[in-house]
Protein backbone atom coordinates (compact mmCIF):
# COMPACT_ATOMS: atom_id res chain seq x y z
CA UNK A 1 0.00 0.00 0.00
CA UNK A 2 1.20 3.48 -0.43
CA UNK A 3 0.26 5.44 2.03
CA UNK A 4 3.22 7.60 3.12
CA UNK A 5 3.18 11.44 2.21
CA UNK A 6 5.92 12.23 -0.65
CA UNK A 7 8.09 15.14 1.07
CA UNK A 8 10.75 17.02 -0.11
CA UNK A 9 13.04 14.06 1.58
CA UNK A 10 11.94 11.42 -0.52
CA UNK A 11 14.64 9.97 -3.35
CA UNK A 12 12.55 9.20 -6.08
CA UNK A 13 14.03 7.28 -8.85
CA UNK A 14 13.12 5.76 -12.09
CA UNK A 15 12.92 2.48 -13.72
CA UNK A 16 11.29 0.20 -16.09
CA UNK A 17 8.04 -1.67 -15.03
CA UNK A 18 8.67 -5.40 -14.23
CA UNK A 19 6.68 -8.43 -13.67
CA UNK A 20 7.13 -8.51 -10.24
CA UNK A 21 4.73 -4.62 -10.35
CA UNK A 22 2.10 -6.02 -11.73
CA UNK A 23 -0.88 -5.66 -8.93
CA UNK A 24 0.37 -2.73 -7.73
CA UNK A 25 0.05 -1.32 -11.12
CA UNK A 26 -3.46 -3.04 -11.82
CA UNK A 27 -4.21 -0.88 -8.52
CA UNK A 28 -3.05 2.36 -8.80
CA UNK A 29 -4.64 2.42 -12.65
CA UNK A 30 -7.90 1.35 -10.76
CA UNK A 31 -8.18 3.85 -7.89
CA UNK A 32 -7.00 6.89 -10.97
CA UNK A 33 -8.76 6.36 -14.02
CA UNK A 34 -12.68 5.82 -14.31
CA UNK A 35 -11.64 3.43 -17.13
CA UNK A 36 -11.21 -0.30 -16.76
CA UNK A 37 -8.65 -1.88 -18.32
CA UNK A 38 -8.59 -5.54 -19.31
CA UNK A 39 -5.77 -7.82 -17.44
CA UNK A 40 -4.02 -8.51 -20.86
CA UNK A 41 -3.35 -4.46 -20.57
CA UNK A 42 -1.19 -4.78 -17.52
CA UNK A 43 0.17 -7.82 -18.39
CA UNK A 44 1.59 -6.52 -21.69
CA UNK A 45 2.94 -3.52 -19.88
CA UNK A 46 5.08 -5.32 -16.94
CA UNK A 47 6.10 -8.15 -19.75
CA UNK A 48 7.37 -5.22 -21.94
CA UNK A 49 4.95 -6.86 -24.77
CA UNK A 50 4.76 -4.11 -27.78
CA UNK A 51 4.30 -1.46 -24.71
CA UNK A 52 7.51 1.01 -23.22
CA UNK A 53 7.30 1.62 -19.45
CA UNK A 54 8.56 3.27 -16.50
CA UNK A 55 8.01 3.56 -13.14
CA UNK A 56 8.71 6.10 -10.20
CA UNK A 57 9.81 4.60 -6.83
CA UNK A 58 10.87 6.41 -3.66
CA UNK A 59 14.07 4.79 -2.34
CA UNK A 60 13.42 6.32 1.30
CA UNK A 61 10.37 4.14 2.01
CA UNK A 62 10.70 2.30 4.90
CA UNK A 63 9.23 -1.43 5.38
CA UNK A 64 10.12 -3.10 2.08
CA UNK A 65 8.01 -0.47 -0.07
CA UNK A 66 11.28 1.24 -1.11
CA UNK A 67 10.68 -0.30 -4.93
CA UNK A 68 7.25 -0.17 -4.88
CA UNK A 69 5.35 2.15 -7.41
CA UNK A 70 4.05 5.43 -7.02
CA UNK A 71 3.91 6.57 -10.68
CA UNK A 72 4.27 5.35 -14.33
CA UNK A 73 3.97 5.99 -17.84
CA UNK A 74 2.61 3.34 -20.01
CA UNK A 75 3.54 4.07 -23.85
CA UNK A 76 3.03 2.37 -27.46
CA UNK A 77 5.51 2.68 -30.98
CA UNK A 78 3.02 3.20 -33.35
CA UNK A 79 3.58 3.66 -37.34
CA UNK A 80 2.72 7.28 -38.22
CA UNK A 81 0.61 6.55 -41.73
CA UNK A 82 -1.84 4.42 -39.74
CA UNK A 83 -2.27 7.30 -37.10
CA UNK A 84 -5.12 9.62 -36.24
CA UNK A 85 -2.16 12.42 -36.38
CA UNK A 86 -1.31 11.58 -40.47
CA UNK A 87 -2.31 15.02 -41.13
CA UNK A 88 -0.50 16.59 -38.28
CA UNK A 89 3.11 15.64 -39.75
CA UNK A 90 4.61 18.53 -41.84
CA UNK A 91 6.80 15.29 -43.57
CA UNK A 92 5.62 12.34 -46.41
CA UNK A 93 3.28 10.42 -44.50
CA UNK A 94 3.91 7.50 -47.11
CA UNK A 95 7.06 6.94 -45.70
CA UNK A 96 6.55 3.75 -44.01
CA UNK A 97 9.43 3.89 -41.78
CA UNK A 98 7.73 7.26 -39.64
CA UNK A 99 6.81 6.28 -36.16
CA UNK A 100 5.11 8.42 -33.13
CA UNK A 101 5.10 7.59 -29.74
CA UNK A 102 1.39 7.35 -28.15
CA UNK A 103 1.26 7.77 -24.32
CA UNK A 104 -1.41 5.28 -23.09
CA UNK A 105 -1.55 5.91 -19.54
CA UNK A 106 0.32 8.10 -17.16
CA UNK A 107 0.15 8.62 -12.76
CA UNK A 108 0.43 9.28 -10.10
CA UNK A 109 -0.34 8.56 -6.79
CA UNK A 110 -2.08 11.16 -4.62
CA UNK A 111 0.32 11.52 -1.61
CA UNK A 112 3.09 12.18 -4.11
CA UNK A 113 1.65 14.83 -6.54
CA UNK A 114 3.35 18.53 -6.90
CA UNK A 115 6.77 17.07 -6.70
CA UNK A 116 7.67 16.90 -10.40
CA UNK A 117 7.13 12.85 -10.94
CA UNK A 118 5.08 13.32 -13.61
CA UNK A 119 6.93 15.89 -15.53
CA UNK A 120 10.02 13.60 -15.17
CA UNK A 121 7.98 10.20 -16.10
CA UNK A 122 6.89 13.01 -19.45
CA UNK A 123 10.61 13.75 -19.92
CA UNK A 124 11.50 10.26 -19.94
CA UNK A 125 8.65 9.51 -23.07
CA UNK A 126 10.26 12.17 -24.90
CA UNK A 127 14.04 11.24 -24.38
CA UNK A 128 13.11 8.08 -25.53
CA UNK A 129 11.13 9.15 -28.83
CA UNK A 130 14.00 11.70 -29.36
CA UNK A 131 16.31 8.27 -29.79
CA UNK A 132 14.80 6.42 -32.23
CA UNK A 133 15.50 8.21 -35.73
CA UNK A 134 12.41 7.72 -37.18
CA UNK A 135 10.06 9.36 -34.38
CA UNK A 136 8.88 12.45 -35.45
CA UNK A 137 6.40 13.01 -32.53
CA UNK A 138 4.63 12.27 -29.11
CA UNK A 139 0.75 12.45 -28.95
CA UNK A 140 -1.60 11.58 -26.53
CA UNK A 141 -5.25 12.53 -25.44
CA UNK A 142 -6.46 13.96 -22.41
CA UNK A 143 -9.94 14.11 -21.36
CA UNK A 144 -11.19 17.63 -20.90
CA UNK A 145 -12.09 18.40 -17.69
CA UNK A 146 -8.98 17.41 -16.65
CA UNK A 147 -7.49 21.05 -16.29
CA UNK A 148 -4.24 19.74 -13.82
CA UNK A 149 -3.08 17.58 -16.58
CA UNK A 150 -3.84 19.74 -19.52
CA UNK A 151 -1.57 22.27 -18.00
CA UNK A 152 0.63 19.81 -17.15
CA UNK A 153 1.11 19.14 -20.84
CA UNK A 154 1.04 22.95 -22.37
CA UNK A 155 4.02 23.73 -19.87
CA UNK A 156 5.92 20.95 -21.08
CA UNK A 157 5.72 22.43 -24.77
CA UNK A 158 2.76 19.82 -26.07
CA UNK A 159 0.68 21.66 -28.27
CA UNK A 160 -3.12 21.06 -28.29
CA UNK A 161 -4.08 20.84 -31.49
CA UNK A 162 -7.78 19.11 -31.20
CA UNK A 163 -10.68 18.50 -29.57
CA UNK A 164 -12.42 15.46 -29.70
CA UNK A 165 -16.01 15.78 -29.52
CA UNK A 166 -17.64 12.31 -26.97
CA UNK A 167 -14.01 10.64 -27.29
CA UNK A 168 -14.88 9.15 -23.92
CA UNK A 169 -16.98 7.10 -22.89
CA UNK A 170 -17.49 6.71 -19.08
CA UNK A 171 -20.51 5.53 -16.64
CA UNK A 172 -22.92 6.30 -19.55
CA UNK A 173 -22.07 9.72 -20.37
CA UNK A 174 -19.31 11.06 -23.56
CA UNK A 175 -16.65 12.98 -22.86
CA UNK A 176 -14.82 15.58 -24.65
CA UNK A 177 -10.89 14.89 -25.54
CA UNK A 178 -8.04 17.10 -26.37
CA UNK A 179 -5.61 16.06 -28.47
CA UNK A 180 -1.71 16.95 -27.09
CA UNK A 181 1.25 16.65 -29.59
CA UNK A 182 5.36 17.14 -28.66
CA UNK A 183 7.28 17.22 -31.92
CA UNK A 184 10.93 15.61 -31.89
CA UNK A 185 13.62 14.84 -34.31
CA UNK A 186 12.55 17.51 -37.06
CA UNK A 187 8.85 16.74 -36.49
CA UNK A 188 6.07 19.87 -37.22
CA UNK A 189 3.03 20.26 -38.10
CA UNK A 190 1.98 21.41 -41.30
CA UNK A 191 1.90 24.92 -42.31
CA UNK A 192 -2.14 26.27 -41.49
CA UNK A 193 -3.68 28.96 -44.08
CA UNK A 194 -2.62 30.98 -41.05
CA UNK A 195 0.50 30.20 -40.60
CA UNK A 196 0.91 30.61 -44.69
CA UNK A 197 -0.80 33.95 -44.42
CA UNK A 198 1.64 35.27 -41.75
CA UNK A 199 5.32 34.00 -43.54
CA UNK A 200 3.57 36.31 -46.62
CA UNK A 201 2.80 39.28 -44.96
CA UNK A 202 6.25 38.95 -43.35
CA UNK A 203 8.01 37.99 -46.61
CA UNK A 204 6.44 41.38 -48.29
CA UNK A 205 7.49 43.90 -44.96
CA UNK A 206 11.06 42.11 -45.23
CA UNK A 207 10.71 43.46 -49.07
CA UNK A 208 9.41 46.88 -48.40
CA UNK A 209 12.07 47.40 -45.72
CA UNK A 210 14.88 46.38 -48.55
CA UNK A 211 13.56 48.74 -50.81
CA UNK A 212 13.17 51.33 -48.56
CA UNK A 213 16.37 51.73 -47.63
CA UNK A 214 17.70 51.54 -51.13
CA UNK A 215 15.79 54.58 -51.72
CA UNK A 216 17.40 56.07 -48.58
CA UNK A 217 20.48 55.31 -49.84
CA UNK A 218 20.07 56.81 -53.07
CA UNK A 219 18.28 60.09 -51.28
CA UNK A 220 21.62 60.18 -48.99
CA UNK A 221 23.87 59.79 -52.54
CA UNK A 222 21.73 62.59 -53.98
CA UNK A 223 22.55 64.94 -50.90
CA UNK A 224 25.84 64.15 -50.65
CA UNK A 225 26.69 65.46 -54.37
CA UNK A 226 25.00 68.16 -54.21
CA UNK A 227 26.78 69.46 -50.82
CA UNK A 228 29.90 68.87 -52.82
CA UNK A 229 28.63 70.89 -55.81
CA UNK A 230 27.58 73.68 -53.70
CA UNK A 231 31.17 73.50 -51.73
CA UNK A 232 33.18 73.23 -54.95
CA UNK A 233 30.91 76.76 -56.11
CA UNK A 234 31.34 78.43 -52.76
CA UNK A 235 35.37 78.51 -53.00
CA UNK A 236 35.22 80.50 -56.16
CA UNK A 237 36.37 84.17 -54.87
CA UNK A 238 34.08 86.70 -56.60
CA UNK A 239 37.20 87.84 -59.12
CA UNK A 240 37.12 84.36 -60.80
CA UNK A 241 33.46 83.95 -61.23
CA UNK A 242 33.19 82.56 -64.93
CA UNK A 243 30.83 84.22 -67.00
CA UNK A 244 27.66 82.57 -66.66
CA UNK A 245 27.79 80.55 -70.11
CA UNK A 246 30.93 79.04 -68.09
CA UNK A 247 28.70 77.88 -64.36
CA UNK A 248 26.22 76.44 -66.57
CA UNK A 249 28.76 73.86 -68.36
CA UNK A 250 30.15 73.46 -64.17
CA UNK A 251 26.90 72.86 -62.93
CA UNK A 252 26.00 70.40 -65.74
CA UNK A 253 28.77 68.67 -65.07
CA UNK A 254 27.45 67.61 -61.82
CA UNK A 255 25.24 64.14 -61.86
CA UNK A 256 21.58 64.17 -60.05
CA UNK A 257 19.56 61.27 -59.86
Amino acid sequence: MVNQKGSNQSKICYRPIRPSDLDVLERIHGRLFPIRYESTFFQDVVNGRDIVSWGAVDLSRPNGQSDELIGFVTARIVLAKESEIVDLLGYDSAKSDQTLVYVLTLGVVEAYRSLGIASSLIREVVKYASSIPTCRAVYLHVISFNISAINLYKKMSFKCVRRLQGFYFINGQHYDSFLFVHYVNGGRSPCSPLELLSAIISYMKSGFKAVAAKLCKNEIRKISRWEKCKESHSLVSLSTIPNKRNMAVECNGCEFV
